[in-house]
């Protein structure tokens, strides 16, 4: 993609941030999936690992390699005039300029990074650790020239037996990424807590991403408890199986 087409959407990208509270980004898988929901209105999208990665028959967990990924996200950025962000997983072992260079190669305007490191036995990176990869990654995007949303993700709460007994930890760390230059921060796994979704959001001043579903959640509920992004994670995919089910049922032998 043409070098000022990115640049312009990374801008208008960062600007919806600031003008919806929360920004809902319909997290897509294809070309399909994403005309589906820019054509219902969207301003701006995100590609998810796990739809992805099941669209492709491959693993989420980084089953693709990154080449794999830029791959098939190309024709899926290149199927809309919006602003696509593009969940990178832990990296795929690569290097964040290599990241970065890949991603903007391809017109993507944004990424997540999460601190399990798949390729490395899913091991979770140490506060400073990740906190230092976003900064790296927030300084190639700089020496690039394009203002590349980064959303900084933890998974800190996923592997708790009570999530409630890492919040210190992952606020912590929800911040060491804020001041490391993540634009946003995703404590996953939380979406049902009001207590634990409060006081993350409470705890940093850049807007905390929270995963939904696009039938059992309430966009109104998020935004009265001050989360700033929504995206769906594999629940929009795994919500239109139950449909498509539904729909094939009578006709099946």
């Amino acid at each position: 993609m043409d070098s000022r087409t990115t640049v312009e959407r990374a801008q208008r990208f960062r600007h919806l941030h600031a003008d919806h509270q929360p920004l809902v980004l319909p997290t897509v898988w294809d070309a399909w999936s994403a005309r589906t929901a820019a054509a219902a209105g969207f301003p701006a999208l995100t590609v998810g690992s796990h739809p992805l990665a099941d669209s492709r028959g491959a693993e989420d967990k980084e089953g693709q390699t990154f080449e794999e990924v830029l791959a098939a996200v190309r024709p899926i950025i290149a199927a809309v005039d919006i602003p696509v962000s593009v969940d990178l997983e832990a990296g795929y072992g690569q290097r964040p300029a290599d990241l970065v260079a890949g991603l903007v190669e391809i017109g993507g305007v944004g990424l997540n990074l999460e601190d399990t490191v798949h390729s490395e036995g899913g091991r979770v990176r140490t506060t400073q650790e990740h906190a230092t990869f976003i900064a790296d990654l927030r300084a190639a995007a700089d020496a690039a020239g394009v203002p590349l949303w980064i959303n900084g993700r933890t998974d800190l709460f996923i592997y708790a037996e009570d999530p409630a007994d890492v919040l210190d930890e992952a606020i912590e760390r929800l911040r060491a990424m804020e001041q490391a230059g993540a634009d946003s921060v995703y404590p996953v796994k939380i979406q049902d807590n009001d207590e634990l979704l409060t006081a993350v959001t409470a705890a940093v001043s850049v807007p905390v991403n929270s995963t939904a579903h696009p039938v059992n959640h309430d966009l109104e509920r998020f935004r009265r408890l001050g989360v700033g992004r929504v995206t769906y994670g594999p629940l929009l995919q795994l919500a239109l199986t139950d449909a498509m089910k539904d729909m094939l049922g009578p006709w099946a032998p």
